[in-house]
């Protein structure tokens, strides 16, 4: 391995303790109305390759957006027709494709054309919600910073996307599989943090089947602007945050303040001395599991199993 390639990997694993990440852009075409091409956008991190757009094969019965599967390396990985899912049109044809890795499945999407990878702060991105009703963005990256007329950048929901157009039996929870229920002290309660609406939904299904009471916020920001005003709350009633808050359940991707920010706050502060925090993201694979261990996270489970969330938690909560 050269050293300017090792440069490049120590780079971009160091960008986990500062709250900041990789945007890769790319362009689908023009929107429905045909005058303009907006820029999108997905975390370098769940990107395993960029290749030209290879031979297709097309599937029988297959469901709208899905263009078919390729054989790439030995795997065979179904791809979606992206443009067509958010509503663009390619002026040059579906050139390239994106194969990602994200929640334990690898799924091609096709685009026009890619444009660059740029570093951010995570303060630069902002929730969608509320500005996307297809529930497809989940957040919106202001490529120049908090200034007028800043470059604006639709963070895609790719797992809200591939479970869209393929949808399967982890959109729903089995109770059944969720074992024993989550024996938490009585007064407390999981704080959870999430940026997709969809991923949301999941857990608090999970937690309730779970018995397990849950406060659910939408960043890293706001879960942690939550557990000081909880602490502060529970200090000035003789108790410690652990009566309140028996553990943290976080996502990795988030705006304003990450999964990874968020933890270390949280295990570097003596105030939240012994609080578990436990990481719930599709950032699957053994370099994000590592760094989740960089920052002191208590566990690491990959979405969305929820039988696998209620035994991880159960484990944490008995240590």
């Amino acid at each position: 391995m050269t050293s300017e390639a090792q440069r490049e990997i120590d780079e971009r694993t160091n960008l986990t303790s500062s709250n900041k990440f990789e945007l890769l852009l790319f362009r689908l075409g023009k929107d429905a109305h045909g005058d303009k091409a907006e820029l999108f956008g997905i975390n370098v991190f769940k990107v395993r390759e960029i290749v030209e757009m290879p031979k297709i094969t097309a599937i029988i019965g297959a469901a709208k957006g899905v263009l078919g599967v390729v054989n790439l390396r030995g795997q065979v990985i179904q791809v979606i027709d992206l443009p067509f899912i958010v509503g663009c049109q390619p002026q040059s044809g579906l050139n390239i494709m994106l194969v990602a890795e994200f929640a334990r499945h690898t799924i091609a999407f096709a685009v026009e054309g890619v444009e660059e990878i740029v570093r951010l702060d995570w303060t630069q991105v902002l929730a969608a919600e509320g500005n996307a009703a297809s529930g497809l963005v989940t957040s919106i990256a202001r490529l120049d910073g908090d200034v007028d007329n800043t470059r604006l950048v639709q963070v895609l929901d790719v797992e809200a996307i591939q479970r869209r157009v393929s949808p399967s039996a982890d959109q729903e929870v089995d109770t059944t599989t969720i074992g024993p229920g989550l024996a938490l002290r009585p007064g407390s309660v999981v704080l959870a943090a999430d940026d997709s609406p969809m991923a949301r939904t999941l857990m608090e299904k999970a937690l309730e089947a779970m018995g397990a009471p849950f406060i659910m916020t939408r960043s890293g920001k706001e879960a942690w602007e939550r557990l000081q005003s909880i602490e502060a709350d529970a200090r000035a009633h003789g108790q410690t945050i652990q009566d309140r808050v028996a553990l943290v359940l976080t996502d990795l991707e988030m705006p304003e303040m990450d999964g990874f920010t968020l933890t270390r706050n949280i295990k570097q502060d003596g105030r939240f001395k012994g609080l578990p925090v436990v990481i719930h993201s599709s950032l699957s694979g053994t370099t994000n599991e590592d760094h989740v261990k960089s920052v002191g996270a208590d566990a690491y489970v990959a979405k969305f199993a929820p039988a696998e969330l209620a035994q991880v938690l159960r484990t944490v909560m008995t240590r």
